[in-house]
């Protein structure tokens, strides 16, 4: 069985055989974790790494829910506020257990707020290579098929990337549709009409219904500098729409978008790893 789960009392976590490549080798990963006993936690971990080494890998991944489409990432630092919609969470021990097994971290990642009362609003130049506009709101099936096209190309190059299903990304999504607003989701088109980039943004739901802050949760773009172009046009539109502070969230340390948000003034409130171990060294 490439995927397997693995309970205790006090514990439980999915092991994946069939991960991504990490360095040019396929790695398993560990994920789906629940560990409300560390001593069951730490024990179960073990037993998950002698499978994968039964399995012939020879290095893994964690936590990760068989891929970077899913939930992945330990949270290393935070100033303590509470979890936003989507955000990874997890027990304050996980991390530890990991490091007492070997695992060390392999990429990390950060989340800032951005009040947007000081976010720097004036538009990047002109561009003649595509136009930004918010969703119409018109056929968001139609809509997840052309973002889920652009997203095998624009992701590919990412570490630990693995290609899915237009059924399984459709199906991770389906669920975000009732609440995503079509006025913070942006689009760019070339001027053939061809997608270049998109953005999504969505209410902080985990605040309530009359959540002030707004969560840029994923954008990609396949034309240099529509990425800039998304992100302001989301700013201004959550200004207008009344919103105060918006989360940059999930940011790859060494991602261009990391250094934008700096420019932009985010301010770090909480950092991720992702951890991996290897015995192949």
């Amino acid at each position: 069985m490439t995927q397997q789960t693995l309970k205790a009392d006090g514990a439980s976590l999915t092991l994946y055989l069939n991960g991504p490549q990490w360095q040019g080798k396929l790695a398993a990963t560990i994920g789906n974790l629940s560990i409300r006993n560390p001593e069951a936690g730490a024990a179960l971990l073990a037993e998950a790494l002698a499978r994968v080494r039964d399995a012939g890998r020879d290095r893994v991944l964690g936590p990760m829910d068989g891929s970077t489409w899913n939930s992945y990432r330990f949270v290393s630092e935070s100033d303590g506020s509470r979890p936003f919609l989507l955000e990874p969470t997890n027990a304050p021990e996980a991390p530890k257990i990991f490091a007492n097994a070997g695992f060390v971290p392999v990429a990390r990642y950060f989340s800032a707020r951005l009040v947007l009362a000081d976010a720097d609003l004036a538009p990047p130049a002109a561009t003649d290579a595509f136009r930004v506009a918010p969703w119409d709101g018109t056929d968001p099936e139609g809509l997840f098929r052309e973002v889920f096209a652009l997203s095998l190309d624009s992701f590919a190059r990412n570490a630990f990337y693995t290609p899915i299903t237009e059924d399984a990304f459709l199906a991770m999504y389906r669920p975000l549709m009732p609440m995503m607003r079509r006025d913070l989701i942006f689009l760019a088109r070339r001027p053939d009409g061809r997608l270049a980039g998109y953005l999504f943004a969505i209410p902080n739901y985990a605040e309530g219904l009359d959540t002030r802050t707004v969560i840029l949760k994923t954008y990609a773009s396949l034309e240099k500098g529509a990425g800039r172009h998304l992100v302001h046009a989301c700013h201004a539109a959550a200004r207008a729409l009344g919103f105060a502070a918006m989360i940059h969230a999930l940011i790859h340390d060494d991602n261009l978008s990391a250094e934008r948000s700096r420019r932009e003034g985010g301010q770090v409130f909480r950092r991720y790893d992702l951890l991996g171990l290897r015995w192949d060294v």
